[in-house]
């Protein structure tokens, strides 16, 4: 046990490529630190929990899960898809519940990759991560509504009727303000890289906007006053009602941390050539940021993709990448706090916005949706369910739907065809029925399967050839001695015909084997099975007079 958790701790290895690397990775820092500098307040001003949060959470978390994660070169920090899930809980049980929330997140996750857990997310399909991204870009995007008109957020845990009832109290003289500055914001985000690619098109429009705020004094509302330093940590405290409470957005919050770090981490893993990730490290890691940012007043932290992707694109190979990140952010605390704090909320809603509509991918939809029926409908489900509902619940439904698909496909592929018996031709033969087993015998397809079988009429013997079973679990076998037993109670005898290794020791724990009047009427061959038959059928009609 101690030595599984030794490999979770971070090693020296982590940092093998820096003397190589450092200058890259000191410029792919600083690139991303500027491009997260406006997420993590945009990010932190949606949830509730404050553009200070949303910088800690970026600055405490990002370096945690830098050091302690399984990735080279994922960036950890405030993201949309916990921002979907923290709003609701905030608005629910207030700020003050933030700290100790977070802790219990990250108190989760750090045990579910202790526990060698991280490889759950392998079993998520394509269609409902993409349903689920697609649901979390619209939530985003409507969550930014009211800022982008001026006024306060509705008080519907639903981001659509919270933008509609924000869109009611809407006054149209500052109205016009809000929105000139959350389009202008996004125009230059879409402009600025078309005249190069490697502009930090959020942060120039942050800049640009912002200044052109305050030298003609647009009436439009503001970050406000930031600390000028990190707080002290304070460790969160509830009493147990309110811990109690807590469990379900805890186990929520953290679900969504785990599947959204492990994501990213292998999208990271399949963009670079800087080596594999550790699922559990990573775990581990995204855990112990959580733990970390809860008890300096931040959010609960998972890997961002966009913020990833751009340190790869930026040189970023090492983990020092992500670690200068966090430096730049807590450079910005110390040092630009004020500066910061008077950029206009709209401003930070247009590039939430632009960040939304960029998670939307149309090639992927259009993939999705012209692939197959149970595909797309496995994709819709999950985005509506996401998007109306909850998203642990789309996620978990979404596979739900995608397992159902996928066991009704392998259920049909399953089948049984009687074979004709090899020539030359005998007395006898239309006695014999040679049935072959294909595909899967499981508990969706078995009973369909042998049911035919059991209803042939005019034979004294059945060999059942089962090597083309892929699949057998203990209903198949079940049901597969069942019918063994009705038809030797019918007088029919059965013989058995290469049985797969693989499901020999099921077959012969459920009863299979034990169920065939002799244990010799087991064959790996067919030839020697087709003789015996033949045997018994000339024995019975009295052409034969061979032992059996």
């Amino acid at each position: 046990m101690t030595r599984g958790l030794v490999g979770l701790l971070p090693r020296w290895a982590d940092y093998r490529e820096v003397p190589r690397s450092w200058r890259r990775d000191l410029l792919a820092g600083v690139t991303v630190g500027v491009v997260a500098l406006p997420l993590a307040l945009a990010f932190g001003v949606s949830s509730g929990a404050g553009a200070a949060s949303g910088l800690v959470t970026a600055i405490i978390a990002g370096v945690i899960a830098a050091v302690f994660g399984g990735s080279n070169v994922q960036v950890s920090g405030p993201t949309g898809a916990m921002v979907v899930v923290l709003g609701p809980v905030i608005a629910t049980h207030g700020i003050t519940v933030l700290p100790l929330v977070c802790v219990m997140a990250g108190a989760i996750v750090l045990l579910a990759g202790m526990l060698r857990l991280g490889n759950g997310v392998t079993f998520i399909p394509w269609p409902v991560i993409e349903g689920f991204t697609l649901g979390i870009a619209i939530i985003i995007f409507l969550q930014q509504i009211p800022a982008a008109l001026g006024v306060v957020a509705g008080h519907s845990s639903s981001a659509a009727i919270a933008a509609i009832e924000a869109a009611g109290t809407v006054d149209l003289g500052p109205m016009w303000w809000s929105l000139a500055v959350a389009a202008g914001v996004a125009a230059i985000m879409v402009l600025a890289p078309k005249l190069h690619r490697a502009l930090p098109g959020s942060i120039i429009a942050i800049i640009v906007v912002t200044v052109l705020v305050v030298v003609f004094r647009v009436p439009v509302p503001t970050i406000g006053e930031l600390p000028t330093s990190l707080p002290a940590p304070i460790l969160p405290i509830g009493d147990p009602a309110t811990v109690l409470a807590l469990v379900g957005p805890a186990f929520t919050i953290a679900a969504l941390a785990a599947i959204e770090s492990l994501l990213s981490a292998r999208v990271a893993a399949s963009i670079s050539d800087t080596g594999p990730y550790d699922a559990d490290r990573e775990l581990v890691g995204q855990g112990l940021a959580s733990l970390g940012s809860g008890l300096f007043g931040g959010m609960p932290a998972t890997g961002a993709i966009a913020r990833t992707a751009v340190n790869i694109r930026s040189g970023g190979r090492t983990r020092l990448a992500a670690i200068v990140h966090s430096l730049i952010l807590l450079i910005v605390v110390y040092v630009a706090s004020t500066v910061v704090s008077i950029i206009p909320l709209a401003a930070l809603s247009g590039v939430l916005m632009v960040t939304a509509i960029r998670m939307i991918s149309l090639t992927t939809v259009r993939t999705i949706l012209r692939s197959t029926r149970s595909d797309a409908a496995v994709f819709v489900i999950t985005a509506v369910i996401t998007v109306s509902v909850d998203l642990i619940y789309a996620v978990g439904i979404g596979i739900l739907a995608a397992a159902f698909f996928t066991l009704r496909r392998l259920a049909n592929s399953a089948g049984v065809h009687r074979e004709e018996l090899p020539p030359p031709a005998e007395p006898g033969d239309e006695r014999i029925a040679v049935f072959r087993l294909d595909g899967a015998l499981f508990f969706g397809a078995a009973e369909r399967i042998v049911t035919g079988i059991g209803a042939i009429q005019n034979v004294s013997v059945v060999i059942l050839r089962l090597s083309g079973l892929q699949v057998l679990d203990a209903t198949g076998a079940q049901v597969l001695t069942e019918l063994v037993h009705t038809l030797e109670r019918r007088g029919i005898t059965v013989l058995i015909k290469g049985i797969p290794p693989e499901h020999l020791q099921l077959a012969t724990r459920i009863g299979v084997i034990a169920s065939l009047r002799h244990h010799n009427h087991l064959y790996t061959d067919l030839a020697p099975a087709i003789a015996h038959a033949r045997s018994h059928i000339h024995r019975a009609i009295g052409t034969d007079s061979k032992p059996a």
